[in-house]
């Protein structure tokens, strides 16, 4: 049994024709991230778990789909960019970090194509993603030679394998990273938190220095370049989010941090912490992270559990005492309030360490703001904003809140909006000017008939005309998905 292919729609949920060229690339978007999927999987579970074999029926499922149509499947990696049948892929921001994942492990494997005319069973799909999550030799040739060597031992012989093209075999790094300082440190951020992750989850200890060295450069980022760091924030890879989401909250927290007068030290400890406060999550039960619908007691009962389990993952992995505690405390803490109320349940009272009341701010901002299983309609980051102002004295830190909120400005980084010439911006920093708190800088990204521009204008709204009157001012903020704007795709 492998399954039923997905209905392929466009952005618009409308039915795409097939055998079109967007029916294509929407359906190879589709097979590259069950493709991801099963990379992923497969690393993290024995071939017979039920969460393994689903991955993969789905990948032969989309597979036997696109083989219908041209009778050929063929995935060709060339720079960035991925290619589907001779078609490339439209792959924004959104899934940025599981495109990026993808093509490092291809990499990784001395691999540049994958053809077949032939549709694999799952059977074969987990011989290959399993060599390709491990390959064997020091260089992309001799890694390449033995990809060949071992699918033939196997008895798998429906793939056809090319090495990358030469221009390929340097990269830009390892991890695929591009170029751009700030696009390269959110991708390996993310990359470390995968890594992380993964570990936990299977009782390994992570590559400490690899993560130190990635909350280093995020710290080193933020103080460089603030607005294109939190800019990257707006990514919402919904494939990974819960990787994406310890990334958000470590940058969010590092800024915040910044804004509160911590060192740099201060800082790299302050993100380290951030970047494993949900690590508990790794040992929940498979499913419920993504689940739609409420949650029975029992799923509530896991996912309070999280913060404790947390603490003793963290210090069950540590390595010659050099892992900080802080780390530890900010897991068990993030999710305790002022009032006593949160989990897990304190058995007497006592005060919340100060890294963890900024991870518990940077958490209730990015959750209530991010599309969860459970969570499908999440609000607009402007609303939670004046949520925060209004509360600030309820349930976390006041002065860290607020801090936060005004870190953050009345129209936070991201948010679009309409403005009275009828233009369509993206909120890009706060005015530097106090006076101007709700008049930020934008991104001017349209002209008066809608028509969008890339990569838009950076345009001050505390700009007045001759006469003293603003030149622009915002009527409102709108939803990004009808205009078919992709927020994340303006920060790089």
């Amino acid at each position: 049994m492998t399954g039923t292919p997905p209905r392929i729609t466009s952005s618009s949920k409308v039915p795409l024709e097939k055998g079109t060229e967007a029916y294509v690339r929407a359906l190879g978007r589709a097979f590259v991230l069950a493709f991801c999927g099963a990379l992923r999987n497969v690393r993290m579970y024995p071939a017979e778990n039920p969460v393994v074999q689903r991955s993969l029926q789905e990948l032969t499922a989309l597979s036997t789909e696109l083989l219908g149509d041209d009778g050929e499947l063929e995935l060709r990696i060339a720079g960035e960019f991925l290619f589907i049948n001779q078609t490339r892929l439209r792959l924004d921001l959104d899934n940025y970090a599981t495109v990026n994942y993808l093509i490092a492990q291809f990499r990784a494997s001395g691999t540049g194509m994958l053809r077949t005319n032939e549709v694999p069973t799952p059977a074969q799909w987990t011989v290959l993603v399993t060599c390709i999550n491990s390959p064997k030799g020091d260089d992309p040739v001799t890694r390449h030679h033995h990809l060949h060597h071992r699918l033939a031992a196997e008895g798998v012989n429906l793939f056809e394998l090319e090495p990358p093209v030469k221009a390929e075999m340097g990269g830009s790094d390892e991890r695929g990273a591009p170029n751009d300082p700030a696009k390269g440190a959110y991708a390996k951020s993310v990359a470390a938190a995968s890594d992380v992750m993964h570990a936990v989850a299977i009782g390994q200890s992570p590559n400490l220095k690899v993560v130190k060295r990635t909350v280093q450069l995020i710290v080193d980022r933020i103080l460089a370049d603030e607005a294109s760091m939190l800019g990257l924030t707006t990514i919402r890879d919904y494939q990974d989010q819960t990787f994406t989401h310890a990334v958000n909250v470590c940058i969010f927290s590092v800024a915040l941090g910044r804004h509160l007068g911590l060192s740099r030290v201060q800082l790299y400890d302050l993100g380290l912490a951030a970047l494993f406060h949900d690590c508990g999550k790794s040992r929940m039960p498979e499913g419920i992270l993504d689940k739609t619908g409420p949650l029975t007691d029992d799923d509530w009962k896991a996912i309070t559990a999280h913060p404790w389990t947390g603490v003793l993952t963290l210090f069950h992995l540590r390595e010659h005492n050099e892992y900080p505690y802080r780390a530890m405390l900010v897991s068990y803490e993030h999710h305790l309030k002022r009032d006593d109320s949160g989990y897990p349940k304190r058995l007497r009272p006592r005060p919340v360490g100060f890294y963890s009341k900024i991870v518990a701010v940077i958490e209730a901002f990015d959750a209530a703001t991010t599309r969860l299983g459970h969570n499908d309609s999440p609000a607009t980051p402007a609303g939670v904003v004046e949520m925060m102002r209004e509360n600030a004295h309820k349930f976390l830190d006041p002065v860290v809140m607020l801090t936060f909120t005004d870190m953050l400005g009345a129209y936070p980084v991201g948010t679009v909006l309409m403005l009275d010439t009828f233009e369509l911006a993206i909120a890009h920093s706060v005015n530097p000017n106090p006076d101007f708190a709700k008049r930020p800088m934008v991104l001017v990204i349209s002209d008066a008939e809608g028509t969008l521009h890339h990569p838009g204008v950076l345009v001050d709204l505390g700009e007045t005309d001759e006469a003293g009157a603003f030149k622009r001012s915002i009527l409102e903020t709108v939803d990004p998905a009808p205009y078919g704007i992709r927020v994340g795709d303006y920060f790089l």
